[in-house]
């Protein structure tokens, strides 16, 4: 008979089979009480049902999908996760920079609904902070600042020149990373196979990275130079989903942490955001919705990158990396050769990869905890155990190799880059190329060289005015070019 399912106890499996079984604790019923007790099951019965059980508890389920986190409208002011305070700093310093300007836009320009920020403009006006300059339409006026207000405008903006959207609550913020979490999804064979469907990539390293993406935790991808672990890299993040939302900004204690980054997140406009055409569902404008964030980090990394940045020009932090990468992947290029020591990075990151938490400091004086959930992905040329302890490389669990290319996978390389530049495949071709310039001096097959060199032909040929074909000639030239000093 095979092991019980876990999570289930043999004594409660014995139980719901045989619930008429008395267990450890159980004793006779006192004698004269009435009670009679059915007849036991036999063993034959007992190992029958258990069997049955044990089928029906197998038996694999469908997946369900998990519920998408949609940020809605806020519809009291209590469910902005501002002060009235906050709010009227946003209104004073948005009409210090702009001048005069209709409620509704200033609404607009803090993704707030008007007619939950509308009293606060009748109290900025019985504060003698702004005046009425013209009326504009029904409940609402064109206002400017009086000379008391543009006063503490000035002031605020000394303190922090932010004026965009309202920022979102830290506790909402990690509610949205908890809903829209890496973990929640389980990558399959086909989920794998259509992320990189564009790249050439063969069954063992799918194995391979399969249940590494499932855990989530990260991994080293290691090999030569020029084999694609970039690449691999960078299309893992479609295993899991499409979109998420994101906040704007997040608020905390009066800092305000800039978390959208135009130049790492890539806007996602399907009609139903914040100002489409179909904004029927109420999203609350605060948010953005974006794809899923892959960010890159290569040798250019320092430890400033990865803390809270403030500009003290304007007073506004950036959100380190790991922070714009939640829900997404962080990929570690050529790790190793980063111009901060690497012992420093594993420092900082040894509890976070660990417990899949961080800790940031605030400028106002304030640590606070954040979510650090992303796959990391170490991609480097070197070999992981030169780089790091063993304390580190038990936190990366999956350490994948990523091998030259075979001579099959090679002529395919060949197949797909010359169709994307017009230039086709000729196997004969391959053939001398690899017989000409790659057996004779044993040199190695990299996943990098066909696009290179067929990028070399093609460019030959074009200057001579010749067709863009897969001559020895234009190989030559371009292997001459290609490998003269490797």
């Amino acid at each position: 008979m095979s092991d019980p399912p876990r999570g289930i106890s043999p004594i409660d499996l014995m139980a719901e089979l045989s619930p008429n079984v008395p267990g450890p604790a159980a004793t006779e019923p006192h004698a004269g009480a009435g009670n009679s007790r059915p007849a036991p099951q036999s063993p034959l019965d007992l190992i029958n049902n258990t069997q049955q059980l044990l089928a029906s508890l197998s038996t694999e389920q469908p997946r369900s999908q998990p519920t998408p986190f949609i940020p809605h409208e806020p519809e009291r002011i209590d469910q902005i996760g501002l002060s009235g305070e906050e709010i009227e700093r946003l209104i004073l310093k948005y009409l210090l920079a702009r001048g005069s300007t209709e409620g509704r836009r200033v609404a607009q320009s803090l993704c707030l609904p008007f007619g939950l920020i509308a009293p606060i403009f009748n109290d900025l006006k019985t504060l003698q902070l702004v005046a009425y300059r013209n009326t504009t339409s029904i409940g609402d006026y064109e206002y400017i600042l009086t000379d008391v207000g543009r006063e503490r405008a000035r002031r605020y903006s000394e303190e922090c020149t932010y004026f965009g959207a309202a920022p979102v609550s830290l506790k909402e913020y990690v509610r949205s990373v908890r809903a829209q979490t890496i973990t929640n999804y389980s990558t399959t064979v086909a989920d794998l196979k259509r992320a990189f469907a564009d790249l050439i990539i063969n069954d063992t390293m799918l194995r391979r990275l399969g249940p590494a993406i499932n855990s989530g935790r990260g991994m080293f991808l290691f090999g030569p130079a020029g084999n694609g672990k970039t690449s691999i890299a960078e299309r893992i993040t479609n295993c899991f989903g499409s979109a998420i939302y994101i906040p704007k900004a997040i608020g905390v204690d009066g800092d305000i942490i800039r978390v959208f980054d135009p130049i790492v997140h890539e806007r996602v406009d399907d009609g139903t955001t914040a100002g489409g055409l179909m904004n029927h569902s109420k999203i609350d404008s605060r948010w953005v919705k974006v794809r899923r964030p892959t960010v890159v980090a290569g040798g250019e990394l320092t430890m400033e990158e990865l803390e809270i940045r403030q500009n003290h020009g304007t007073k506004i932090c950036e959100a380190p990396m790991q922070l714009k990468s939640n829900c997404g992947t962080l990929v570690i290029d050529d790790f190793g050769r980063q111009r901060m020591p690497v012992v420093e990075l594993l420092n900082r990151w040894i509890v976070p990869l660990e417990k899949r938490y961080d800790f940031l400091s605030v400028p106002c004086g304030k640590r606070i905890q954040v979510p650090f959930d992303q796959m990391i992905i170490f991609s480097t040329n070197l070999e992981p155990r030169d780089l790091v302890d063993a304390a580190f490389l038990r936190r990366i669990p999956y350490k994948i190799p990523v091998p030259d290319p075979t001579l099959e996978e090679f002529h395919k390389l060949f197949a797909m880059v010359g169709s994307k530049l017009g230039l086709g495949y000729e196997k004969r071709a391959v053939d001398y190329l690899i017989a000409r310039h790659y057996a004779p001096v044993k040199r190695p097959l990299r996943a990098c060289q066909p696009r290179d060199i067929l990028m070399q032909v093609k460019y030959y040929c074009q200057y001579l005015g010749q067709p863009v074909r897969l001559t020895p000639e234009a190989l030559d030239f371009a292997c001459e070019n290609y490998f003269s000093i490797m």
